[in-house]
């Protein structure tokens, strides 16, 4: 029986779900089942292990256990741990901004490009900033793509460029008004103290300065991206996790339609 059969069987025969009032779900319904790890500055032994079932107590779990823990270095443990969650939440009233759009496949994608658009469309893409990391551009664009979704390179109807890592806003703004792009995707990864924040904010400002914001699709993405930031930073869409490229070019089409429908 698959998995997704068996939670639709469970949940029609549970008649103690309540969706406004959901908790973590371990061995019975409603139990809390929770399991957590976490890194605390202290040695390992009996003082580091309470130190965690207290701290566990404090973020609302009953009964924790420390099932495993290992000092990392001097000074620093690592635990493992467990503990039934107290709290709860309304599910009913969970309301998450997602882009609007039907995620089509390539053929479908470069098919609408060419019956409503009627030409190819230009994109530039990079990590920019001080992010040197390529693994969420490169799944998007290149050509081979990511888990069987081809890149936008292989797009018969995008012109994709990929220009790399650690580049400087400025320079993706000027490559951007040279190569005349259409849409412009830039990729975050590297994520501390939310200097993807600051990055963010400040393509969307040099764009408005050169004029060109509003001339451009403005698309961001990366493991803490959510749509719901990418509109408060000033982005026309924002990519997360579990999305691809046919998800991403799927949006520019129908975007880009829509603008073009909308300015005649």
């Amino acid at each position: 029986m698959s998995g997704g059969l068996y939670s639709m069987e469970a949940r029609s025969f549970d008649t103690t779900l309540d969706l406004k009032m959901v908790k973590p779900y371990g061995d019975t319904m409603n139990d809390g089942k929770t399991q957590i790890s976490f890194t605390l500055p202290v040695p390992a032994g009996e003082e580091g292990v309470e130190a965690a079932k207290q701290l566990l107590k404090k973020m609302g779990f009953e009964n924790p256990q420390v099932s495993y823990y290992k000092e990392l270095t001097d000074g620093f443990t690592f635990f493992n741990c467990y503990g039934s969650c107290t709290h709860t939440v309304d599910y009913s009233t969970i309301y998450v901004p997602k882009v609007e759009s039907t995620t089509w496949s390539m053929e479908d994608t470069d098919k609408y490009i060419k019956e409503n658009i009627g030409k190819k469309l230009t994109i530039l893409g990079a990590s920019t900033g001080t992010d040197a990391h390529t693994v969420g551009i490169d799944a998007v664009m290149n050509m081979k793509g990511y888990a069987g979704h081809y890149g936008l390179e292989r797009y018969e109807m995008f012109e994709a460029l990929n220009i790399g890592s650690q580049v400087p806003n400025e320079e993706f703004v000027a490559k951007a008004i040279e190569i005349g792009a259409d849409v412009l995707l830039v990729s975050q990864t590297v994520t501390q103290k939310d200097v993807h924040i600051k990055n963010l904010i400040e393509l969307v400002e040099i764009l408005e300065a050169e004029g060109i914001r509003d001339k451009v699709i403005l698309i961001c993405g990366g493991a803490r991206i959510t749509h719901e930031l990418a509109k408060e930073l000033g982005y026309d869409a924002g990519f997360g996790t579990g999305t691809y490229a046919d998800d991403v070019a799927s949006y520019v089409a129908q975007e880009m339609e829509k603008r073009l429908r909308e300015s005649k």
